[in-house]
């Protein structure tokens, strides 16, 4: 089994640097860490493994040089191998065409069973790559996996849960997974494993190495939206004393409530 699981290098912190003129995140590779999501896409992956014979888990990113380190720290927690897909046209992607990239580096690496993903990142939050992977690539796909109950010879029983129910399904090869968090308890980059795969490469792809390099399918020029406004919100620690009456004390606190978009 062919297990390839997509992760991403986000910003460690809410201190963040917006491009003025893209109104995209900087990435640096200064104060990142592994998608928290991710890190339970690769436990399952891992856990899938080693219930089924000659496994591999291929782990694979987007991004710029620097986020190699991610995938490094995957091979250390018991990714076999890893690739990143950088190159300058894939800056200011959104998410339709971040999917199609990585649809094409999927498609790039070759035969598969599984994709998995984790549920959303921590720097977008729409929980949207991982379905419009599956929809470029023409596979089934199922969301908010908490767990795989059994390994089939053409598919996988997994275990699905949504805000008020809980679904079974029976999903065909291949297919694509997106893990939520809780499914399992994601295990640690391993020193001795590092000293193990210290002559393992992290493989780099660029948008000559793809079927399809069309550069306006690509990076900002072929993302239908584009980020209006994004800045970090303001911290605010002053205070305001209202006093009066029970009932113009309500008013108040209302009116407060409304100004600040709470109501």
């Amino acid at each position: 089994m062919k297990i390839i699981t997509c992760i991403k290098q986000v910003p460690a912190s809410s201190n963040v640097q917006v491009d003025p003129k893209t109104g995209v995140l900087i990435r640096d590779g200064n104060n990142v860490k592994m998608n928290p999501f991710d890190l339970f896409a690769l436990e399952a992956s891992f856990e899938l493994k080693e219930r089924s014979k000659d496994a591999c888990v291929h782990a694979i990113s987007m991004g710029p040089p620097a986020a190699s380190q991610v995938l490094y720290e995957a091979i250390y927690m018991g990714a076999d191998q890893g690739t990143l897909i950088s190159d300058r046209r894939f800056a200011g992607a959104d998410v339709l065409a971040t999917s199609y990239t990585l649809s094409q580096l999927i498609e790039h690496i070759g035969p598969y069973d599984v994709v998995i993903c984790g549920k959303q990142t921590t720097d977008g939050d729409t929980a949207q790559v991982g379905p419009e992977i599956a929809e470029f690539l023409g596979i089934p796909h199922t969301p908010y996996v908490k767990e795989i109950i059994e390994i089939k010879e053409h598919s996988l029983i997994v275990r699905s849960a949504y805000d008020e129910y809980e679904e079974l399904i029976e999903i065909d090869f291949p297919c694509l997974l997106t893990i939520d968090k809780g499914m399992n308890t994601p295990r640690l980059p391993s020193y001795l494993r590092k000293r193990k795969m210290k002559d393992t490469l992290v493989k780099i792809v660029s948008l000559k190495d793809l079927d399809d390099q069309n550069p306006d399918h690509y990076g900002l020029s072929g993302s239908p939206t584009q980020v209006d406004e994004i800045f970090p919100p303001q911290k605010r620690t002053e205070t305001k004393m209202i006093k009066g009456k029970k009932s113009d004390l309500a008013k108040a606190f209302f009116d407060v409530l409304k100004d600040n978009r709470y109501l």
